[in-house]
C-alpha cells in the first residue's frame, strides 16, 4: 500500500515543474524588465536636447550607437560562458552580471553626460555576458536529459522574457514621458529619462534579491561550482576524427542559414532605433487627447509573441500529423524572411504620407501602420527564430557543436550592427529609401531560401 502511494506521488512529481524553474523565471523576468525598459529608451535618450533631459547626440551616431550595443551583448556571453564553466560558476556568475548591469543602470541615472553613458553601456555589456550564458543553463541543469518535462519548461521559462520585454517599456515610458516629464518656465519640456534607467537598475536589483535570498533553498547546489570537465555523456574520441562528408554538409547549411539570419535580424532590430525615431517624429500617437508613449510601441512584439506562440505551436503540430507532414526549416526560414519584408512594405505605405523629412511634415502616419508592421515582424520571428537554435543544436557535429552554437549567436551580434549602419542612413537618404532596401531584400532573400530548401534539407538529413 506504501508502496502504491509513493509511486503515485513520484507520478505526480514528475509532473509537476520543479520550484527552481519559478525562481529561475521570475530572475529572467526582472532581468528582461532591465534590459529592455533601458532600451526602449535609450535612442530617444540619446537624440533627445540636453535641455530635454537627453545627450543632444545626432541621429546617425545614435543609431550606429544602439546598434553597437545590442550587438557587443551577443558577444560577450561567450566570454562570460568560458568563465563560469572554468572559474566562477553559473550562481556566482548570474550574480556579478545582475550586479554589473544594476550598476550600469546607476550610471545612465546619476549624470546626464557622454562619460557616464559610455561607463553604464560598458557595465551593461559586460554584465549581460556573465548573466545570460548561464541562467538558460541552469534551467536545464533541472531536469535529466530525456525528461519530458525539459520542452515545456523551457517555454515557461521563455514566458518570463516575454512578460518582461511587455511590462517594463510601458512602465518605463509613463516614467519618462509622464510621471517625470516637467515644463520650465521657459516652456523647455524635460523629460524624466534618468528615472527610467532608475527603474531598470530597481527591476535589476528586484531580480538578483529574489535569486540570491531563495537560490539556495529551490536549486541546492546546482551551478555553484563551474563544470570545468567535458560533458560525460558524449564520446571523447569523437572530438578527434575527422569530420565525415555528411557532418562537413551539415556545417556548411548552418553557415548559409546564418548568413540569411544575419539579414534577418538587421532588419528586425530596426526596431529599437529607426522606428523608435519613425515612430517618435511621424505617427499620430494621440488617442483622445493623450499621448501614447513612444517607448509603449516597444510592448507590441511581446505582447504578438505572447498571443501568436501557442497558435504556431499547434500549426506546426497539426502540419506534422498530416500526410503532408510539417514545413521543413528552411522553408520556415524563407517565409520569415518574407514576412519581415512584407512588414516593410507595410511601412512604406505611411511613409509615403509623412515623407522623412521632419521640418516638413504632411500629415502624421496612422498607428495601425506601425502596429501591423511589428505584427508582420513578430510573425516572421516565430518562423525563423525557434526553429534555427533547435536546428543548429540537432544537426551540428560533436566536434563543432559549441563553435558552431557560437557562430550562430554571433551572427546576430553582427546583425544588430549592421541594423545601426543601416538604420543611420535612414537620416541622409531617407526612411523611404532605406526601408525599400530592407525590405526588398527581405522578399527576395526569402525567396531564395525557398528555392534552395530542397538543395538545404538533402544536405542536412
Amino acid at each position: 500500500m506504501d508502496a502504491t502511494m509513493n509511486a503515485n506521488q513520484q507520478g505526480k512529481n514528475k509532473k509537476k515543474h520543479p520550484p527552481g524553474l519559478y525562481l529561475l523565471f521570475l530572475t529572467e523576468m526582472w532581468e528582461r524588465f532591465s534590459y529592455y525598459g533601458m532600451r526602449a529608451i535609450l535612442v530617444l535618450y540619446l537624440t533627445t536636447a540636453f535641455v530635454s533631459g537627453g545627450l543632444g547626440f545626432s541621429d546617425s551616431y545614435a543609431m550606429m550607437l544602439y546598434g553597437f550595443f545590442t550587438g557587443a551583448v551577443y558577444f560577450t556571453p561567450m566570454v562570460g560562458g568560458y568563465l563560469s564553466d572554468r572559474f566562477l560558476g553559473q550562481r556566482r556568475a548570474i550574480t556579478i552580471g545582475g550586479v554589473l548591469m544594476a550598476l550600469g543602470n546607476i550610471a545612465l541615472f546619476m549624470h546626464q553626460s557622454a562619460g557616464a553613458l559610455y561607463l553604464g553601456l560598458i557595465l551593461l555589456i559586460v554584465g549581460n555576458g556573465f548573466f545570460k550564458p548561464n541562467i538558460s543553463t541552469i534551467v536545464g541543469e533541472l531536469y535529466e536529459e530525456k525528461d519530458p518535462r525539459r520542452d515545456a519548461a523551457f517555454t515557461i521559462f521563455y514566458m518570463g522574457i516575454n512578460i518582461g520585454a511587455f511590462f517594463s517599456p510601458l512602465i518605463i515610458g509613463f516614467l519618462y514621458n509622464d510621471l517625470f516629464k516637467t515644463t520650465t518656465i521657459d516652456g523647455i519640456i524635460q523629460y524624466g529619462f534618468k528615472y527610467g534607467f532608475l527603474a531598470s537598475a530597481i527591476g535589476m536589483i528586484i531580480g538578483q534579491l529574489i535569486f540570491n535570498l531563495f537560490g539556495n533553498r529551490y536549486l541546492g547546489d546546482i551551478g555553484k561550482k563551474p563544470t570545468g570537465a567535458p560533458d560525460k555523456s558524449v564520446d571523447p574520441n569523437a572530438k578527434n576524427k575527422p569530420l565525415t562528408k555528411k557532418e562537413k554538409q551539415r556545417t556548411a547549411v548552418i553557415v548559409i542559414l546564418a548568413c540569411f539570419v544575419v539579414f534577418f535580424w538587421a532588419g528586425f532590430e530596426q526596431a529599437g532605433s529607426s522606428l523608435t525615431l519613425y515612430t517618435e517624429r511621424f505617427v499620430d500617437r494621440e488617442i483622445f487627447g493623450w499621448e501614447i508613449p513612444t517607448a509603449w510601441f516597444q510592448s507590441v512584439n511581446p505582447v504578438f509573441i505572447v498571443i501568436l506562440a501557442p497558435i504556431f505551436s499547434m500549426f506546426w503540430l497539426k502540419l506534422a500529423s498530416s500526410k503532408r507532414g510539417d514545413l521543413k526549416v528552411p522553408t520556415k526560414m524563407g517565409l520569415g524572411m518574407i514576412l519581415l519584408g512584407l512588414g516593410y512594405v507595410i511601412l512604406l505605405i505611411a511613409i509615403a504620407q509623412t515623407g522623412s523629412d521632419e521640418s516638413n511634415i504632411q500629415m502624421k502616419a496612422n498607428v495601425m501602420f506601425i502596429v501591423l508592421t511589428y505584427l508582420m515582424h513578430t510573425m516572421g520571428e516565430l518562423m525563423l527564430s525557434p526553429v534555427g537554435l533547435s536546428l543548429v543544436s540537432r544537426i551540428a557535429p560533436v566536434k563543432l557543436a559549441s563553435l558552431l552554437m557560437g557562430v550562430w549567436l554571433a551572427s546576430t551580434g553582427v546583425a544588430n550592427i549592421l541594423a545601426g549602419q543601416l538604420a543611420a542612413f535612414t537620416q541622409t537618404l531617407g526612411y523611404f529609401e532605406i526601408f525599400s532596401v530592407i525590405g526588398l531584400m527581405a522578399i527576395v532573400l526569402g525567396f531564395i531560401l525557398l528555392s534552395v530548401s530542397k538543395k538545404l534539407v538533402r544536405m542536412m538529413d
